[in-house]
């Protein structure tokens, strides 16, 4: 599979098989996201592997929009630090880490979702990350489940190029 094949097939999945991940999988993804370039090569994240069923149910019982995160395989908890002047890169970081891992998963067959945490303090509790960090984003990974129809808009549920790109200018 190459770059521009994994971008266009990716989407979200919510429903997984319960199949496990091998050891070497797991690696790829979390080396992936290790790999993604950050702001100054700051590589302001940490990232928490979470396999064990009851934990990866305990974290989707942790909000409403992330009981995907119960069915999965594995969930990378994405941890940054707290607030701070480069709180903006940081996030930016975080998402191209996410991007990375995502794409990996992609490439062996396996599917993801991302997840935005609402009880961050529910969160650290369980997963004992230090008081100084802060968890915003999760992604659940796993093999997929059967067919998922597609949602969203247009085809292939993304917006047209030509409303989106403008050259040159705004609305060239």
């Amino acid at each position: 599979m190459n770059v521009s094949e994994a971008i266009r097939n990716k989407r979200a999945i919510r429903a997984f098989r319960d199949e496990p991940l091998s050891a070497a999988q797991v690696s790829a993804i979390l080396d992936a996201g290790r790999r993604s370039q950050s702001s100054k090569n700051s590589q302001p994240w940490s990232f928490i592997a979470v396999q064990e069923r009851q934990r990866l149910q305990a974290i989707a019982a942790l909000g409403d929009n992330i009981g995907h995160v119960g069915g999965s395989a594995l969930c990378v908890v994405i941890v940054v630090p707290q607030e701070n002047e480069r709180t903006l890169w940081h996030f930016f970081d975080t998402g191209q880490a996410a991007a990375y891992m995502q794409l990996a998963g992609q490439e062996l067959g396996i599917g993801s979702c991302l997840g935005t945490v609402y009880d961050p303090d529910g969160l650290r509790e369980l997963l004992g990350f230090p008081a100084e960090y802060q968890a915003q984003l999760l992604i659940s990974f796993g093999f997929p489940a059967e067919q998922q129809p597609r949602r969203g808009l247009g085809a292939g549920g993304r917006r047209q190029f030509a409303d989106v790109v403008h050259h040159e200018t705004w609305g060239s």
